[in-house]
Parts: structure tokens; sequence; C-alpha cells
């Protein structure tokens, strides 16, 4: 298992559709396990692939409280096919945008379809912050932010800071 490097906003890539998995390959059981590393190493409680420069439609979280007790997912080709009315808010963060947050207001239950690593179709119903973290990935994997779900001057502002930064580390 290695940890990948992260890729970071205001990079174009984040942007990009996924492509499905067509076959769990070792190929894509290494990308898993190198998925669950970065995002513990980064730390945090969900990555999808296209925030390591892979743009295969995987996600994996841990949205366990417990450090001590860790209960990662691997998803394939995630895709909600039900959620709430009832919406709730959360102060979500990402990985591909570090030290920012902002609350966004997504159904508060989702049912999610998905491929386990065995080739298994399934179906899982989550809530609360099991239920942020699929929305927030499966939004990665089809080219959309948190931040997209704020209001366009947040947005605006946040851009522009991250585009300022990468300008200044390039140099």
């Amino acid at each position: 298992m290695t940890v990948r490097p992260l890729v970071i906003l205001p990079e174009a890539q984040l942007r990009l559709v996924s492509e499905p998995v067509t076959a769990v390959t070792d190929e894509i059981r290494e990308l898993a396990a190198d998925m669950i590393e970065t995002m513990y190493d980064a730390p945090g409680v969900g990555l999808a692939a296209v925030q390591i420069g892979v743009l295969k439609r995987v996600v994996t979280i841990d949205a366990s409280k417990d450090e001590n007790d860790k209960h990662p997912t691997v998803y394939l080709n995630p895709e909600i096919v039900w959620s709430s009315e009832e919406k709730r808010v959360y102060e979500e963060g990402c990985l591909s945008i570090p030290d920012f947050y902002g609350e966004v207001e997504r159904p508060d239950r989702v049912r999610v379809r998905y491929m386990t690593l065995d080739g298994e179709t399934v179906e899982q119903e989550a809530d609360g912050l099991l239920a942020t973290c699929l929305q927030h990935e499966i939004d990665h994997l089809n080219g959309v932010l948190f931040i997209d779900h704020l209001s366009k001057l947040k947005r605006d502002r946040v851009m522009k800071k991250f585009a300022k930064a990468a300008k200044r580390d390039a140099a």
C-alpha cells in the first residue's frame, strides 16, 4: 500500500467525470488499498480516486468515530438510487481543498448501489455523516466539489484563494 499525492484545487482534473470500473482487477484492488492508506494518512473520512489523479469511479470511506476501530468501505461505481426529502446541514471539508470548510445542505438519508471488491452489486442505506460522505464523494466522481453547493460569492473567494496559492507555489 502506498500513500499517493493528493490533487489540490485549482487542478482542472478535479472537474472531470470519472470512468466506470468495468472489472475488479488486481489494479483496482491495489488502487483501493492505496486510497485507504492515503485517506487515513491525510487524515480524512472519504476519498475519491480522482483526488489522487485516477479517473475511475472508486470511493473509499470510513465514517467510524473511533480511530482505533477502523471500518473502511470501498465503493465501485457508486450511485445514489434514492434520497430523502428531509435535509441536513453538515460542515464539510475536502482533502483537495485543504483548510477550508463550509456548511452544505444535503439529503439526510440516501440509498446507494455499488459494486464491492468481490464484484457483488449491493445497496446500502445511510444517514448522518455516512450519507453526507457518500454524497460528497459521489459528487467528486461527477466533477462536482462541495464548494459548488455554497453561494457563488463564497465559491469564487475559495477559487481565487487556491488559484493564487497555486501560482505562488509554481513560482
